[in-house]
């Protein structure tokens, strides 16, 4: 495996692929890998002749007050996992080469980026699809592969593709999850024991919410009502969101449907973590 911390070199490396034919599948990431990286990498490694992982701690996406600072990092454990992984070049660039000084472009999608972790997180996505504009600018892959967990951000990513006419195959990849059904999450290392054992509530609230859907009840505000009531018993947990939606607009949706899907929100102690399920699947 390669490692590559210069922008202009390895987009020379990439280019250079593409020319000799090479497919190229790429998955971006902020590192501290986990099993649910792994199956994004496992599944490039199937699609493209060259595998790219990067990994980079994107600035621009964290608001003020949020864990940039702690967010966790370990680039010799990452390398050695991207490795195994079968993973061919690894980009770990530093913030300076991605955002030089003087550095004034970004990229905004409108309507998708207005609710959910938009509204908590202002700013949060026009980072995200800045950096993966960029990202894709380097790479040149033709395919990427990001987790279904982060359901928005995908929603965005698959809009800014079309938008910006980016020559991207983008393949949204099943959640992965513990043994216990918590979603993989970099941030689930924060939890305290107590906090871990309380988050299990989200994986009980989305199984409630399916029972009802696939039970016949049709109201949002009913499912919404008791996956809350479920979720606010455990004494740490501060609901930031749930709502039901359309799948891929995203829109509120009163009454649910085979295209419904439930997103949400939820700190515990000072740890924010996201879930999804669509209400006809198990979770």
């Amino acid at each position: 495996m390669e490692i590559i911390n210069d922008v202009n070199q390895m987009q020379q490396r990439c280019l250079a692929a593409r020319q000799q034919g090479q497919r190229i599948a790429f998955v971006p990431t902020m590192g501290y890998l986990h099993a649910g990286h792994r199956s994004l990498l496992e599944e490039g490694r199937k699609r493209g002749d060259l595998l790219v992982l990067s990994i980079f701690v994107n600035p621009t996406q964290f608001g003020q007050g949020e864990d940039l600072d702690s967010y966790p990092r370990d680039l010799t454990r990452d390398s050695a996992l991207a490795e195994a992984a079968g993973v061919d070049l690894l980009f770990a660039p530093e913030a300076q080469q991605m955002y030089p000084r003087g550095y004034a472009t970004y990229v905004d999608v409108e309507g998708l980026t207005d609710t959910l972790c938009g509204r908590s997180r202002p700013g949060h996505f026009r980072g995200v699809t800045t950096v993966v504009t960029k990202l894709f600018t380097i790479v040149q892959p033709h395919l990427a592969l990001f987790g279904c967990k982060d359901f928005q951000q995908l929603a965005v990513i698959r809009r800014m593709t079309v938008d910006l006419n980016l020559p991207v195959e983008i393949i949204g990849m099943p959640i992965v999850r513990e043994a216990d059904g918590l979603a993989m999450s970099s941030r689930n290392v924060y939890l305290s024991p107590q906090e871990r054992s309380q988050a299990l509530a989200l994986v009980a609230a989305l199984r409630l919410a399916g029972k009802l859907a696939r039970g016949g009840e049709s109201s949002a505000a009913t499912i919404i009502k008791a996956v809350s009531e479920r979720i606010v018993s455990e004494p740490d947990a501060q609901i930031d969101y749930i709502h039901i939606c359309q799948k891929d607009t995203l829109e509120d949706q009163p009454v649910v449907g085979r295209d419904s899907v439930l997103l949400l929100a939820v700190k515990f102690g000072n740890t924010r973590l996201i879930d999804n399920t669509y209400l006809f699947e198990e979770v």
